[in-house]
Order: structure tokens, then sequence, then C-alpha cells
């Protein structure tokens, strides 16, 4: 039987996986502050974004399995029943992590910079739920 990993740890490593791919991968252009190409932008938001919700279903335990996909909606439901303040860094999140550097792969260094600070925020306050 495998050994069932802590989330929190490997929400972290996420972070730490985001990370990695954009100071290796992603050229930062100083004078302008902006990721050279966006496909690392993209994949840093979308580790982000998974890093957020494994430490959500850790606390919330919104997604009974891992094959079954869950509505922003149904996380945010519960979320907000519980911690609304963790509910506003999950709508910023979204937002930041899934909407703008996942899906529109925005370079600006700051949009990642807040995707990194919202993720590292969100699952902070999930290890303090547990």
């Amino acid at each position: 039987m495998k050994k069932q990993k802590d989330p929190i740890a490997e929400a972290r490593r996420y972070v730490e996986n985001a990370r990695k791919t954009l100071n290796e991968n992603g050229e930062l252009n100083i004078e302008t502050k902006r990721y050279e190409d966006e496909k690392y932008v993209r994949a840093a938001g979308n580790y982000l974004w998974l890093g957020v919700l494994m430490a959500l279903d850790a606390v919330f335990h919104v997604r009974k399995d891992r094959r079954t996909r869950v509505d922003i909606n149904t996380y945010i439901e519960a979320v907000g029943k519980r911690d609304r303040k963790l509910l506003d860094f999950v709508n910023d999140g979204y937002d930041v992590m899934h909407l703008y550097m996942n899906y529109d792969g925005n370079q600006a260094k700051g949009v990642s910079d807040e995707g990194f600070r919202i993720a590292n925020t969100i699952i902070d306050r999930c290890e303090t739920m547990m």
C-alpha cells in the first residue's frame, strides 16, 4: 500500500516547482520586468493553482477522488462557510494564478510575484486549519 503524503508539504512542493520553472527557464527582461516566454509563466501558474487546490482539498475535502473535476464554485462555497478571509484569497488566487498566469500567460513579473504570494498565504492558512 502506498504511503499517503502530507498534502501541505506536497502543495509547497508544487509552489517550489513553479518557482524553479520561472527561475531556470523563464528569462526575465530586467528593463521591462516581464518574462520573455509565456510558456513558463503558464506552467508556473498551473503549478501554483494545483498546489493551492491540494491544500484546499486537505482541509475542505471537496474533491472525493483525484479523477473527479470540481468546479471552482464548489471550493468557494466550502471555503466561504468556514473562513471569509481565506475566501478572499481563493478568489484572488483563482484570478491571478489560474486565469492571468495559466490561461492568459500574463508575462508581467508583478503578476507572477502576486501569484506566489497568494499561493503561499492560502497554503499557510490551510496548514493552520488542519
